[in-house]
């Protein structure tokens, strides 16, 4: 039996190539209505999507004042944390808990360690010479504790992150299905403090989730992208990472990942020079110059951690 050749278009019917094509894909996403922000900006809460070397997942995120919040109980996470359990074997002479951080990175930083070391030395010298006059010293502790209240109301006020987390681990779900059900379940989670919670749970659908460009990171680039060289990184992509790892790591409370991204430390240093250069004139300028004095080694190794360490508290939900 002959093999019958495929019908062939009516001729009345034009082809379209692949620019044809696209431009009506486009055309379909533009007539698509954007989603629905009213309820989000109304319960002050947003949907986020985070991807890491395990997946892309979904999870909330939020904003309120430090003395609203109640930080998530990282008791049963640090039992279980091997890491944690190896950093309380290496203490100081003084009982100083010491944060033991990938041992690639910290050889790479070992310099910066060093120089922070002889501050640390000069400030307690400083320090013991100031308490031979025990007058003078009373009167710089009632200064200090003043200070200190100061420092409290002033960290009260704050904004700070929260996001869905319990127990010290975030929640990410690889569907808005199995988000909208979780929420609506009632389950225990950090985010049922905020007073807009039920809110949420009661009008939520899976079409909400939806977030936006700003709400997307993607973790799970940075490292390769760092190892690919000055010239290949991408000042966005680096950037939103830096913003995204510091509020999970306050969130979650991960001290280590806050102390990598600190002011001063060699990956802040970096993520200063990525805005610089994104500016124009003399200050983008500077920006590039001081991108290129930065170690791609070091910053891909430090980044490494830091998406291994949060990748490590996170709980999959399917």
């Amino acid at each position: 039996m002959a093999r019958q050749s495929p019908q062939r278009p009516d001729a009345d019917e034009p082809e379209l190539d692949d620019t044809d094509a696209a431009a009506a894909a486009d055309e379909v996403e533009e007539d698509r209505p954007p989603a629905d922000r009213a309820l989000w900006d109304e319960v002050r809460i947003d949907p986020v999507e985070i991807a890491l070397p395990a997946g892309t997942g979904f999870t909330l995120r939020a904003y309120r004042q430090a003395r609203e919040l109640t930080p998530t109980d990282v008791t049963e996470r640090d039992q279980d944390d091997p890491f944690l359990a190896r950093r309380q074997v290496v203490e100081t002479e003084e009982d100083e808990e010491v944060v033991i951080l990938d041992e690639e990175f910290a050889a790479l930083s070992a310099e910066d360690d060093d120089e922070d070391g002889e501050k640390d030395a000069k400030a307690r010298r400083k320090g013991k010479a100031d308490a031979s006059d025990d007058d003078k010293a009373e009167a710089d502790d009632d200064a200090e504790d003043d200070e200190d209240d100061e420092d409290e109301d002033e960290s009260g006020d704050e904004e700070v992150p929260v996001f869905l987390t319990h127990k010290g681990r975030l929640l990410l779900f690889k569907t808005p299905e199995s988000l909208v059900t979780f929420i609506r379940s009632g389950a225990p989670n950090d985010l049922s403090q905020l007073d807009s919670w039920n809110e949420l749970s009661e009008r939520l659908e899976p079409a909400d989730i939806a977030p936006l460009d700003e709400d997307t990171y993607e973790l799970d680039l940075v490292v390769e992208n760092l190892r690919g060289g000055h010239d290949a990184w991408d000042h966005e992509l680096l950037i939103e990472a830096g913003e995204v790892a510091r509020d999970l790591a306050y969130a979650l409370r991960l001290p280590a990942v806050l102390d990598m991204l600190s002011a001063g430390s060699s990956l802040d240093d970096l993520d200063e020079a990525l805005r610089a250069s994104v500016n124009g004139g003399v200050g983008g300028f500077l920006g590039r110059r001081r991108l290129k004095k930065i170690g791609a080694q070091t910053a891909s190794l430090g980044w490494r951690t830091i998406v291994g360490k949060i990748s490590a508290v996170v709980d999959w939900r399917d």
